[in-house]
């Protein structure tokens, strides 16, 4: 199933099987490593890639294609708390895949600016959140921008795996990611056209994993 998953995104983006193919399977593993081991994923860019730092966190902390139902035993946990609401609760809590988009938290983020250096706002929040185990997932086009490339930094010191979703050149974020998709696009908007799929492809795949029974 995850096979026909790829063979959909490299039916439509035939560019991406050569050039990518080998970086998407090693973030897939990751991923899954991540969550098998209880841990989590965080999320950065910046303009359209700080929106894709928000849909990916969408997809991964609801529901995306598959239903995630709630297990047994946190519904009768939920109804031994209210007896009342606790059924209500359980029917409609979705299964979550713990995702944080670091570009959501306007005022730590506009505090951290002005107070400190605006280029860490991602590290800080990095260096707050992240674990052992935990994946960053970095989203630059250019692959150079500053924020994105010091929170990758501080992931890495702190022992996360680092995922770089940029466009061909890979820009410092090629070397300094564990793993970098490059699209080969050098235009703004064609590379973000191609980020889109990959990542649903991965968020599809994920998502089978741990809730397709």
């Amino acid at each position: 199933m995850n096979h026909t998953v790829m063979e959909k995104l490299y039916a439509k983006y035939p560019e991406l099987r050569p050039t990518c193919a080998a970086e998407i399977e090693q973030a897939f593993e990751w991923l899954k490593a991540c969550y098998r081991n209880g841990g989590k994923v965080l999320v950065c860019g910046n303009g359209g890639s700080a929106a894709d730092s928000e849909h990916i966190v969408g997809e991964l902390m609801k529901g995306f294609l598959l239903r995630r139902p709630v297990t047994a035993a946190f519904r009768e946990s939920l109804a031994a708390v209210d007896g009342e609401h606790g059924g209500y609760i359980a029917d409609h809590l979705q299964g979550a895949l713990p995702a944080i988009s670091l570009v959501s938290h306007s005022a730590l983020s506009t505090a951290f600016a002005n107070d400190a250096e605006p280029d860490l706002v991602f590290a800080q929040q990095v260096y707050g959140y992240g674990q052992p185990g935990d994946v960053l997932i970095g989203i630059s086009t250019s692959g150079h921008s500053a924020n994105v490339l010091h929170a990758v930094r501080v992931a890495k010191a702190l022992g996360l795996r680092t995922i770089g979703l940029t466009g061909k050149s890979g820009g410092g974020m090629k070397s300094l990611c564990d793993t970098a998709i490059c699209v080969p696009y050098e235009h703004t908007p064609d590379i973000q056209e191609r980020h889109l799929p990959i990542y649903h492809a991965l968020c599809i795949r994920i998502e089978r994993e741990f809730f397709a029974s």
